[in-house]
């Protein structure tokens, strides 16, 4: 397989929701591409997307909000996200820290685009939004690529190659 196929499939599996770059980085590795190359271009395709989703997630919930059934599962969805933390102003001030220690925990529907999502239904603006989300998918990608190596038994390749 060319390489640069192996690393379009690893960019886009990054940045498919819920398997973004904990999926990514394995396949990755599986397809061929070291460590470090699977790391680098999970976490690009893993990115790429938090910026349109945060800035415009909001108006594709409008437009689709005005369908009854969709309506009721945005409404659902937008309430659920917003209530414990707009009752709450000591979480309001913890924002950034919430965002990037749910997306750094590398399970499935934690990752940058759930953050997106709930930092469009607070209202963040992306520059308050997109760094900790950044932060939290560099730390979950660390920290699937520590797994990810130990599982390919490549923790010795790391460490010998350093």
């Amino acid at each position: 397989m060319p390489i640069i196929l192996k690393y379009l499939i690893t960019f886009l599996v990054g940045m498919v929701p819920i398997i973004e770059l904990r999926g990514a980085i394995p396949i990755g590795v599986g397809l061929g591409l070291s460590y470090f190359e699977s790391f680098i271009v999970s976490f690009l395709g893993n990115i790429v997307p938090i910026y349109f989703i945060v800035k415009f997630i909001r108006p594709l919930f409008d437009f689709f909000g005005r369908w009854k059934p969709l309506k009721f599962i945005i409404d659902w969805a937008t309430e659920k996200a917003t209530r414990n933390i707009e009752n709450n102003p000591r979480l309001q001030n913890f924002t950034a820290l919430g965002l990037f220690l749910f997306v750094a925990i590398p399970l499935p529907g934690t990752g940058a685009w759930v953050g997106s999502l709930i930092a469009n239904f607070l209202g963040l603006p992306p520059k308050k939004a997109i760094p900790p989300i950044i932060a939290g998918v560099l730390t979950a990608g660390v920290i699937v690529l520590i797994i990810t190596a130990v599982s390919f038994g490549g923790i010795e390749y790391i460490f010998s190659h350093t």
